[in-house]
């Protein structure tokens, strides 16, 4: 009788616990594309993934009507910042003219105004314990 007590009192815990660890969710719009050529790629980053390739979630998605909505679902508490790119080529990376210039054209969370590449401190976000949305432009 007492390994059924103990059994059932396991199975409420790992329940309850498994319903503490849900994440948060982070819905994206990108609004102005300019063409429905390609897709555009989305990675969700941490300080220690950022300009540095895929991120700790990444994800992509068609181009309707120069629009896209996606969503990073299961998102842990912590400092993020999303990067998103124009993959008009479909080749899953940026490409560059013969001067270095990005050939596509992507952007960053909070939408910063810099000259040269994103950076972390000015992209960065916090998530804690209620659903975000955002929208980024190219």
């Amino acid at each position: 009788m007492k390994t059924i007590i103990y059994s059932f009192a396991l199975l409420i815990s790992s329940i309850c616990l498994a319903q503490e660890t849900k994440g948060i969710t982070i819905e994206i719009d990108i609004d102005n594309i300019s063409n429905n050529e390609g897709k555009v790629l989305l990675s969700l980053h941490t300080s220690e993934t950022f300009m540095k390739g895929l991120g700790v979630m990444n994800t992509e998605s068609k181009i309707i009507n120069g629009k896209i909505n996606v969503t990073f679902e299961n998102v842990q508490p912590g400092v993020y910042a999303v990067m998103a790119l124009h993959d008009k080529n479909e080749n899953n990376r940026m490409d560059y003219d013969a001067n270095g210039m990005p050939k596509e054209n992507y952007g960053s969370s909070n939408n910063p105004m810099s000259y040269g590449p994103p950076q972390f401190s000015e992209s960065k976000f916090e998530v804690d314990n209620k659903d975000l949305k955002m929208n980024i432009r190219f």
